[in-house]
């Protein structure tokens, strides 16, 4: 039997539409009090908003005769006809906001308009009228939201903690500061402060407020207008671009949106100027004519569509891109002057051949003449015991020629190299393909050959060359150990000063505080330092080379990307462990022998020494057989 459902369970089924968490009842009352000329919003919530929120403004309030009204499904006084949709000036217009929210929560209004003596106090639960009553009150109105979906019960049950719907409504309320710099917006949870605009207009303040220092000393003016689009603000340099999309902000006439298009565009603009993986910073307000858009796709209200997509796109894309070309964005860094201490140079496969030829004899094949002096030297900073190694090395160098010049050799056949040059009696557990390179046996045998291109180390064992990529080989060493430590708690730390002081959105401050164990499970040191500050006074031992503040942000941006989702511990723990590859070496560095036998030694402990912790192999190999195919010594 088909029947009409009773108006209250209207409500609650329409207001699932509309009212999904709690930033959706704070998203429809602050955009609410924009609409109404307020210059200033403070939002107050308690347990993430589930059982309190209270938004006051200084708008123009609810006429007394109007109040009731104002919760009846549909009513509105922003829009008449369906003509008004193609010219809408305001945020909100469907008139369902305090409809849909009073169907599934308590709801008081205090509000007062500047033409009455009193106020207006109107109280109603669950779509039901309680009472409505005069009261004193400033201009403006004041909601307070309570309990919210007490009496759905199945709804309430798929909220978040109140940590992370905290953290929706902190993501909203920076957008509206964004979007409206001329409003002052103030945001306290649980009593304590969270953002604080002045609305003095300026938008580099509202971005100062939120994001700090940093990311305002950073920033580009942006003033651009093509056809009948008009976008202006601020992008960020790439040097303050991120690990997520989290900071891109774009706003159509004052209202804050989500679209592929715009991201898409920008991040094109970007493309040349920031590396792979990486997002950038900017805030942008688009203003074009209201009928080139449609902001009624959605009750959310936070997608649109463009009436000609191509146009915003190539607006887009030219703004940024023209402005990214003007300035000099060359990065200045300072380098502190090194003391210079002579050390053997890293011995590539030339280096080892000269290493045995007379200075004065051109050819690499002839080895006949005793050695006349000691291997090249270049001038870095390396280990303090590094004179030994050099002495070592001479004295074997010296030893192999004298030995192999006393045989008599073919000059058109290959160099023979000492086996033995640069093997060192360490034993550790091997294992890497076919030939068994890694194996404890085998540790004894293999020849490393040298450095090429200060990024890949060369390593003879038997019929096969073995090619290291020494920053891969690094990261899978690090990465292993940073998690070892995580599970074991086998960490040291070391002390900063002055500490790395973080300047946090409301979403990475309670990313941190959520994995705040993690992160001291490492060897990490942080407390508050202050509204949305936080000081890192000791890190890792093994993070201590790369301490610096862009490295905990990229951090926090690696578990931002999965903010509210259920995240295991082990994935968690990866995600912190994969930040460590960052202290990695990288290529073109020059390491020593002795540095890179070192490192190959601990990566062939570990389980997976084949891939960093990226995907990406740390070792090739080539057979002998290849190679005399290569130069057609066999067929």
């Amino acid at each position: 039997m088909i029947q009409v459902l009773d108006q209250i369970t209207i409500d609650k089924i329409a207001a699932g539409e509309v009212v999904e968490r709690p930033a959706s009842v704070i998203k429809e009352l602050v955009e609410n009090a924009i609409d109404s000329g307020a210059t200033s919003i403070t939002v107050e919530i308690e347990d993430g908003g589930i059982s309190l929120m209270r938004i006051s403004d200084n708008g123009c309030g609810i006429a007394k005769d109007d109040v009731p009204n104002a919760f009846l499904r549909h009513s509105t006084s922003k829009i008449r006809t369906i003509d008004d949709l193609e010219h809408i000036a305001s945020l909100g217009f469907r008139g369902e906001a305090l409809s849909s929210i009073s169907a599934v929560a308590q709801v008081e209004l205090i509000t007062k308009t500047s033409d009455d003596t009193f106020g207006t106090k109107y109280v109603i639960h669950g779509g039901i009228e309680q009472s409505i009553e005069e009261t004193g009150a400033p201009n403006g109105t004041t909601f307070l939201i309570r309990q919210l979906f007490y009496n759905t019960p199945a709804r309430r049950k798929f909220l978040k903690t109140p940590m992370t719907e905290a953290g929706h409504i902190g993501d909203l309320l920076m957008h509206m500061a964004l979007s409206h710099p001329e409003i002052a917006f103030e945001f306290r949870n649980n009593g304590q402060e969270k953002m604080r605009t002045s609305g003095n207009g300026k938008l580099k303040d509202v971005i100062y407020s939120i994001y700090g220092r940093e990311v305002a000393s950073n920033l580009l003016e942006i003033d651009f207008e093509m056809k009948d689009v008009h976008l202006n603000g601020f992008l960020g340099k790439p040097i303050i671009s991120r690990g997520n999309r989290n900071f891109e902000n774009f706003f159509f006439n004052g209202r804050y949106i989500r679209s592929n298009i715009i991201s898409k565009a920008a991040e094109d603009a970007y493309k040349d100027f920031v590396m792979q993986h990486k997002f950038p910073f900017f805030v942008l307000h688009y203003t074009l004519p209201s009928e080139e858009m449609d902001v009624n796709v959605h009750p959310s209200k936070m997608e649109v569509r463009f009436h000609n997509q191509q146009d915003v796109y190539n607006t887009t894309y030219e703004a940024i891109h023209r402005c990214l070309l003007e300035p000099e964005l060359i990065s200045r860094v300072t380098i502190p002057d090194t003391p210079k201490v002579p050390v053997a140079e890293s011995v590539s496969p030339v280096g080892m051949l000269k290493a045995n030829v007379p200075p004065k004899e051109e050819s690499i094949f002839s080895l006949k003449k005793p050695l006349q002096q000691a291997p090249p030297q270049i001038e870095t900073p390396k280990e303090k015991d590094e004179n030994y190694f050099i002495e070592q090395m001479k004295e074997r160098v010296l030893r192999e020629h004298q030995s192999y010049s006393a045989k008599k050799e073919d000059p058109c056949t290959e160099p023979v190299i000492p086996k033995d040059t640069f093997i060192y009696e360490k034993s550790e557990q091997l294992d890497l393909f076919e030939e068994k390179l890694l194996t404890k046996e085998a540790r004894m045998e293999y020849t490393l050959i040298g450095q090429l291109f200060e990024t890949y180390w060369l390593v003879q064992f038997k019929d096969n060359l073995y090619i290291i990529d020494q920053h891969a080989a690094h990261e899978r060493v690090l990465y292993e150990r940073t998690l070892k430590g995580m599970k074991d708690r086998s960490f040291t730390s070391q002390n900063i000063s002055p500490p790395i002081v973080l300047n946090l959105t409301m979403t990475e401050e309670l990313t941190l505080k959520e994995h705040m164990d993690r992160f001291t499970r490492i060897g990490f040191e942080i407390e508050p330092f202050g509204s949305g500050s936080y000081a890192v006074r000791a890190i890792p031992d093994n993070l201590f080379s790369i301490a610096k503040q862009e490295l905990l942000v990229e951090m926090l941006d690696e578990m931002v990307d999965g903010f509210g989702s259920q995240m295991t511990p082990d994935l968690i723990d990866e995600k912190v462990a994969s930040m460590s590859c960052k202290a990695a070496v990288k290529g073109n560095h020059k390491l020593t022998a002795m540095e890179m036998d070192a490192l190959i030694g601990e990566l062939l402990e570990l389980e997976n020494p084949y891939h960093c912790p990226h995907g990406r192999p740390t070792i090739i190999a080539m057979t002998k057989r290849e190679l005399e195919k290569k130069f057609k010594r066999i067929v």
